[in-house]
């Protein structure tokens, strides 16, 4: 395994594939949005995010959704 490996995808559907990816990599990044998080967020949303707002879930306009929603609480320690 060399350092230019990633630049062979095996087959041209792989190389599109590829290059979605590393693009959607890049928009993140270029957006100061963690490009994991990001994704795993969107997948996340994704079958149950109503397709007329696709557009909130695009790098330059998505929001990390709350993780917690007020399904726990804390109570203090009694001492």
């Amino acid at each position: 395994m060399g350092r230019r490996n990633w630049t062979f995808a095996g087959s041209d559907e792989g190389g599109r594939r590829a290059a979605a990816i590393y693009t959607f990599i890049a928009t993140a990044k270029l957006n100061n949005i963690d490009p994991q998080a990001w994704l795993a967020d969107v997948l996340a949303r994704l079958p149950d995010h109503p397709a007329r707002r696709i557009h909130e879930l695009l790098p330059w306009n998505w929001r990390r959704r709350p993780r917690c929603l007020g399904l726990t609480s804390r109570r203090p320690n009694a001492t």
